[in-house]
């Protein structure tokens, strides 16, 4: 995206950090307290920002100072870009997370969600309350192209990423293996499941990229016996599987992990595939421009301690 450079330089980017500090404190007392400047001169940096926005922004009530609907929209995309200015200017000052106010965007299927979310979640919540977590649906195929393009903070991946160029960082997180996942009262069979059952129960299928063949691991190591599966349904989303699994006489292979999660959760029952399907690595990736950045380190720190404890 280009930079409007001559109507940005018209603006004293002095008044984000202004800004930021009258939208947390919501007092202009406070707000220059916490800047260093006088009351007065926070007073006229208020002006200033409202002439500036168009908006009040902050305005009188019984219990104080108020945001309007429009200063509450600025206060996350002001943090943030304060954040990344810090980042860009400051890369060697001390990353506390007990203290730090920044959102990290993340690419990730639900199935990563459920897995590992709710932890790094609680874990945020716990030791740093001012890290905010946005989530996107990850499309593989375009995964590079929201890196570059910084749409996304960090991304998590299916597979390596073999067609990367040298500003694509990535680390491996774990190895997953696969293990069928299906109602045993549904489909009349018990664990372990044959080849032949395998072959004649219809699948459930998850695929992120809709349009396309639609081929898994499953698909390939049956070729290699010369045989194929019925795929009944095809869904991009993870989330839903375990309910059509719980209902219907099919068979669903997927993430051991998360197969075992599900399954204690509904009472269903789980075997290992009865053909050799290939492991698949889950790979963490960021753009290089991202890589020494402290708060950056850390989260990516905080991933791969998650995980170990999975």
């Amino acid at each position: 995206m280009a930079i409007d450079a001559v109507n940005l330089g018209r603006i004293d980017l002095n008044l984000l950090v202004h800004l930021n500090a009258l939208l947390t404190e919501r007092s202009v007392t406070r707000a220059a307290g916490s800047v260093g400047i006088g009351q007065s001169a926070m007073s006229h940096n208020l002006a200033r920002l409202r002439e500036l926005f168009d908006d009040e922004l902050l305005t009188r009530g019984a219990d104080g100072m108020r945001l309007t609907p429009r200063a509450m929209t600025l206060l996350d995309p002001v943090r943030t870009a304060l954040a990344q200015v810090e980042a860009v200017l400051l890369r060697e000052k001390t990353f506390d997370p007990a203290t730090a106010v920044r959102t990290f965007r993340l690419g990730l299927s639900d199935s990563m969600e459920i897995l590992i979310v709710p932890r790094l979640l609680a874990r945020m919540r716990e030791i740093a309350p001012g890290i905010h977590l946005r989530l996107y649906n990850v499309d593989t195929s375009r995964l590079l192209d929201d890196l570059d393009a910084d749409e996304v903070d960090l991304a998590l991946s299916y597979g390596s990423i073999q067609q990367g160029q040298l500003h694509h960082k990535q680390r491996v997180l774990f190895t997953e293996s696969f293990l069928c996942m299906f109602n045993a009262e549904k489909t009349g069979i018990t664990p372990p499941i044959s080849l032949e059952d395998y072959i004649r129960l219809p699948h459930v299928l998850t695929s992120l990229r809709p349009g396309r063949t639609v081929r898994g691991s499953v698909d390939e190591a049956l070729e290699e016996l010369g045989l194929q599966r019925s795929v009944a349904l095809t869904t991009p989303r993870f989330l839903t599987v375990p309910y059509l699994v719980a209902q219907a006489p099919v068979i669903v292979t997927m993430g051991a992990r998360l197969a075992r999660r599900f399954a204690a959760d509904l009472g269903l029952s789980l075997s290992p595939p009865p053909v050799k399907v290939k492991d698949v690595t889950v790979s963490l990736l960021w753009h290089a421009s991202y890589h020494h950045d402290p708060a950056h380190v850390w989260l990516r720190d905080q991933l791969v301690k998650l995980v170990a404890e999975l």
